[in-house]
């Protein structure tokens, strides 16, 4: 990479690497596995080995902080107005107060809580959240299997927004356009324009409808898809956000397709700038809102999340 590049940290199997112009020691969390990462201003979230939080002021030295208690680990975490959301196996929500992670009780009376599931027969996970900035910004958590609930109070209560056999992997606020919310999910990408009041789905153009990560270049929407959870074929495909045009494969510069899928937390954007990461260790770079692509690291450990900016 050449020049004035994007800042991007990537979550392994085996620590924190980073590519670009952050200067991140080589050895940073080394031994351990960062499966969630979120900017939060100056301030840089990570969850390591699924129990504790760490956090740094200059993405070069991290400090531990708090850990989740109890059997269920944590998966995802998203900075909000009220605070930093942790999400949990078990599908529980953790908030950080006075240096420690407290659990939400609010978001153990959802309603249809009792018909969440996973199809192995294994307990329910919260796999995302999504919060809009601003003291009025809703809170999305997606719950896999679960469907998406949404929050206007700060996480005080909890409304469904899609059915749960929709199956979602990944729920995102648009950056910009309050009440513009994006789900992947098994049967395509999802859009509401009314903070989840309603949605429409599209998969015209895919291979396979069956997706991971979604994320926003601008005006461009960019998803991971494949034929289903093996993800024996997966690919890359983007589309304007407005409008009804079909999904088009991302091409230029990557291999005709993946193995594996793209996973939640894979896929990530910045303005024009995208970044995605594989189970198979490489990192894919687009300049240009996923038009062209560039291979920039390979043979990390397996890819759990990343950042950029």
């Amino acid at each position: 990479m050449r020049g004035m590049e994007p800042r991007i940290l990537v979550g392994t199997e085996g620590g924190l690497r980073s590519l670009g112009s952050v200067e991140v020691p080589a050895d940073a969390l080394a031994g351990h596995t960062v499966t969630a990462l979120a900017h939060d201003g100056s301030r840089t979230w990570a969850i390591v080995d699924g129990r504790t939080l760490y956090a740094s002021e200059n993405r070069r030295e991290w400090t531990a902080g708090a850990a989740v208690e109890g059997e269920h680990e944590a998966t995802c975490l998203a900075p909000t107005s009220r605070g930093l959301f942790v999400g949990t196996e078990g599908a529980h929500l953790h908030r950080l107060q006075a240096g420690r992670l407290s659990p939400l009780d609010s978001f153990e009376t959802v309603e249809g809580r009792q018909t969440w599931y996973t199809p192995w027969g294994d307990p329910a996970d919260v796999r995302s959240i999504a919060a809009e900035r601003g003291a009025a910004g809703a809170i999305y958590v997606n719950v896999h299997v679960g469907g998406v609930v949404r929050s206007h109070d700060g996480g005080g209560s909890w409304t469904p927004t899609l059915d749960i056999e929709v199956d979602v992997h990944q729920v995102l606020v648009h950056p910009s356009r309050r009440g513009v919310v994006l789900v992947a999910a098994a049967d395509g990408l999802g859009v509401s324009r009314d903070s989840g009041a309603s949605w429409d789905f599209a998969t015209s153009g895919l291979h396979g409808s069956y997706l991971r990560a979604v994320a926003v270049a601008g005006d461009t929407v960019l998803v991971t898809a494949s034929t289903g959870p093996g993800g024996s074929r997966a690919a890359v495909y983007r589309r304007p956000l407005d409008g009804a045009a079909d999904f088009e494969r991302c091409a230029r510069g990557l291999p005709e397709w993946f193995r594996g899928n793209i996973d939640t937390a894979c896929l990530v954007a910045d303005g024009d700038v995208v970044v995605f990461g594989t189970a198979d260790g490489r990192v894919f770079h687009s300049r240009d809102g996923g038009v062209s692509w560039e291979l920039v690291a390979k043979g990390l450990p397996a890819i759990h999340c990343l950042v950029v900016g």
